[in-house]
């Protein structure tokens, strides 16, 4: 690879990695904004905002998918930037106005704004040789786990200086600036890479055939129900914790500071236990230990996040918290990876699409499900979590007794 396709991959990153910084900064705010303008008692107002973000995602990724092939990804990526800038400052003046329309609007275009990440991945496999795929890939990942860490970190600095009680526009200020500035500096340093006369690929929200072969193949619908219920699990997880941290009926009553404080905390769990522990062991231990090990350590974190909501004890949550972060860090590779290698190689490709549209449904669901429950009782959301944990748990033994490897791959699960 030259040095201009190396200097590429950083670009990239550095791009990808600003606009999630604002991701994050925006994402445990949402629901707490949202509860504070005139809203149904039951949450399904908070549950349909929070859950649009990922219905606009599935719907949008696809046709931004087609656009990059026809006009190139670089145009496409910067559409993406320039739609979070307006979108996350549409954030900032619904907290100023106090407007859960403005939220929606704002929600709903990051959501499309931000399905060009699929775009930034065609554009790692534009620049990339196959043997060195992986590791190109595993930038964007970086990039998330990054900007979920330092995202909430940055939105608690710019509520230092905001009144208690008030609604502060400075975290959308601020997250609109971070995607302006990737923006600019995709423009200056951001190549095309897609190669003159490229045929456009084509693109669906879901592969109706890839899904019927999945389904066809030993253990792996199965292990795409296991995907599906840990994502909905988790969706159900991340988007009630807000609430309950802020939300009387969580218990904690705490400051946007302080929920922003505790994102932080789990995004960093989260890319220490993914990006560390997970990759080291991944050579050692067999997927079926790993996603076993995750689904029970998940099945613990919801029960301890269940003892821990309405303010019964910080540390407890804390630790809950670490628990339920860590065990959704080992099962969703883990299953990937069991999915990729029972697989034909020659359709793969079609079948982990289909597991990227599984889990984009699970994050639109989850909200629906978790923050209704939330308005009923603080544990529910969690309690509901532990019945999902249980159910993968028991797919997941179901599952890697009733099937193996594709008959071509050199490795065996063990």
């Amino acid at each position: 690879m030259s040095e201009p396709r190396r200097g590429s991959l950083f670009v990239i990153f550095l791009t990808v990695f600003i606009d999630l910084l604002g991701f994050g900064m925006v994402l445990p705010l949402l629901p707490n904004y949202a509860a504070t303008f005139d809203v149904d008692a039951g949450g399904v107002a908070i549950g349909l905002l929070m859950s649009s973000f990922s219905a606009m995602q599935f719907l949008c990724a696809p046709l931004w998918g087609r656009l990059s092939d026809r006009i190139g990804r670089r145009p496409v990526l910067m559409i993406g930037l320039a739609g979070s800038a307006v979108f996350y400052t549409v954030f900032a003046i619904a907290a100023v106005q106090k407007s859960l329309m403005l939220l929606f609007v704002s929600r709903v275009g990051a959501g499309a704004a931000g399905a060009t990440i699929s775009t930034a991945q065609a554009y790692i496999a534009d620049v990339t040789p196959l043997a060195g795929r992986a590791k190109g890939m595993a930038l964007i990942g970086a990039a998330f786990g990054m900007g979920f860490t330092f995202g909430p970190l940055l939105g608690a600095l710019a509520l230092i200086s905001a009144a208690e009680g008030q609604l502060s526009p400075w975290p959308g200020y601020l997250a609109a600036g971070l995607s302006a500035s990737a923006l600019l500096i995709a423009y200056v340093r951001l190549p095309e890479s897609l190669p003159p006369g490229s045929q456009p690929r084509r693109k669906v929200m879901i592969d109706w055939s890839s899904l019927r072969e999945a389904l066809r193949t030993p253990s792996i619908g199965v292990l795409l129900g296991i995907l599906f219920i840990s994502v909905l699990a988790f969706a159900n997880f991340e988007t009630t914790i807000a609430l309950l941290l802020k939300q009387p009926a969580g218990g904690f009553e705490f400051t946007d500071i302080h929920v922003l404080l505790v994102f932080t905390y789990i995004g960093f769990v989260l890319s220490v236990v993914q990006g560390g522990i997970v990759r080291r062991l991944a050579d050692r231990v067999s997927e079926r230990v790993l996603s076993t090990f995750g689904a029970s350590v998940a099945l613990l974190g919801f029960v301890l996040m269940s003892f821990s909501a309405n303010g019964a004890s910080f540390a407890m949550l804390m630790v809950a918290l670490g628990v339920e972060v860590t065990g959704f860090a080992f099962i969703t590779p883990s299953i990937n990876a069991l999915i990729s290698r029972r697989t034909d190689p020659a359709k793969q490709g079609g079948i982990l699409g289909i597991g990227q549209s599984i889990g984009s449904l699970s994050r639109i669901i989850g909200p629906l499900i978790g923050i209704p429950l939330f308005y009923r009782a603080a544990a529910y959301p969690y309690w509901a979590g532990s019945l999902l944990m249980l159910g993968a748990l028991t797919l997941i033994l179901v599952a890697v007794g009733s099937g193996g490897d594709f008959p071509s791959s050199e490795t065996t699960d063990v």
